[in-house]
């Protein structure tokens, strides 16, 4: 394996501040918490920041292996700057840049840290003081989930990380109060829950919603209850969906993170399309079914020890950058999978939650 190109060795023993730097977006952020959970536990007396986008920030809210959740509004350079200012002040022994872009580095070489790392790969390269290769030569494999590649950087200058510590956040007592109270109003048996994310980021990861329309209405034929969340700009698709099914469900456009966390971890399953509401729900151990398009299914795959399933229809050009489809009129990666092949695949996770459930 190559070593880590570096001016010095971290002398752990002295480190007692660590600064992680993990911009992006929800699935990036619950993706870097093994990382984060790795640090902790390697430094458990020293102070563990994370810096994220403001927007995303409160899917961490209540997580115990972070001191402090730092953020930065995108776009903004005025908050750029305090942040800057800010990361500092608080004089960081140990910065490491997760994320890999421009301004990630940036803030990375504006803490002042004495150890600065990256991977060799990443522009600007010269600002750090420590540069790793490939995560694929750590792990010793032809392909890396994006959590192993997080973990991979910590593993390259001795942070312990060989386990490979699964995603994880933590439900707030006061969103899990309110979910409790929306199922108790609408007296929703909290054991009969699924939930639906039928929206995606690009076409080319966004399943047909008369496709969710079908499995809500098998859901409900097999007395499970569909709870859909979205965004407010995405509130066509849910009245779509209330045009197109048969069956009850209640929709959600106006959740906040830690909310949609909550009602994840109160799901018998989550069914969904790739994005980071799935990788919330693996993250409080739901059992899952996650659609996938253009995207990398070894990289963005749940990271989780929950029963999962993966439905896709296996191309030539898949997986792509997704932002279209340079191959076909339309992105046939989504549009080829089938609702068989969903239902199938949530009946064995269904299965195997049972099965889980008898084991323990």
């Amino acid at each position: 394996m190559s070593k880590v190109i570096s001016k010095s060795a971290i002398d752990w023993s002295k480190v007692q501040r660590v600064l992680v730097v993990r911009l992006r977006s929800i699935g990036d952020t619950v993706l870097s918490t093994p990382s984060l959970i790795a640090l902790k536990r390697f430094l458990p007396d020293a102070q563990i920041d994370v810096l994220l986008e403001d927007w995303v920030a409160p899917v961490l809210d209540g997580f115990d292996a972070v001191d402090n959740v730092l953020t930065v509004s995108r776009n903004d350079k005025k908050s750029r700057l305090e942040t800057a200012l800010k990361i500092r002040r608080n004089k960081y022994d140990v910065a490491f840049n997760l994320h890999g872009g421009t301004t990630a580095t940036l803030f990375v070489r504006a803490s002042g840290a004495k150890y600065r790392v990256g991977f060799a790969s990443y522009q600007y390269n010269f600002l750090y003081t420590h540069l790793a290769p490939s995560p694929l030569e750590f792990w010793k494999t032809v392909h890396a989930h994006s959590a192993e590649q997080q973990l991979a950087l910590l593993g390259f200058v001795g942070v312990p990380v060989e386990d490979k510590p699964k995603s994880r956040l933590t439900v707030t007592q006061k969103e899990k109060a309110e979910i409790d109270l929306f199922l108790h109003v609408y007296g929703i048996d909290e054991e009969k829950i699924a939930l639906i994310h039928p929206v995606a980021a690009f076409d080319t990861k966004q399943w047909a919603t008369e496709n969710f329309a079908k499995i809500i209405d098998y859901l409900a034929s097999s007395g499970i209850f569909s709870v859909v969340v979205a965004t407010p700009k995405e509130e066509n698709v849910m009245k779509e969906l209330s045009e197109i099914t048969s069956a009850i469900f209640h929709g959600f456009t106006d959740l906040t993170l830690p909310e949609i966390t909550a009602l994840a971890s109160k799901a018998k399953i989550f069914i969904g399309n790739d994005s980071g509401i799935a990788h919330i729900a693996a993250a409080v151990n739901t059992p899952s079914v996650v659609i996938f398009g253009s995207s990398n299914i070894n990289h963005w795959r749940p990271w989780t020890n929950a029963p999962h399933e993966i439905v896709y229809e296996k191309m030539p050009c898949q997986p792509c950058a997704g932002y279209f489809c340079k191959e076909f009129a339309e992105p046939e990666c989504i549009k080829r999978v089938s609702v068989e092949s969903v239902i199938e695949a949530m009946e064995k996770v269904l299965v195997d939650k049972t099965n889980d459930e008898k084991l323990n």
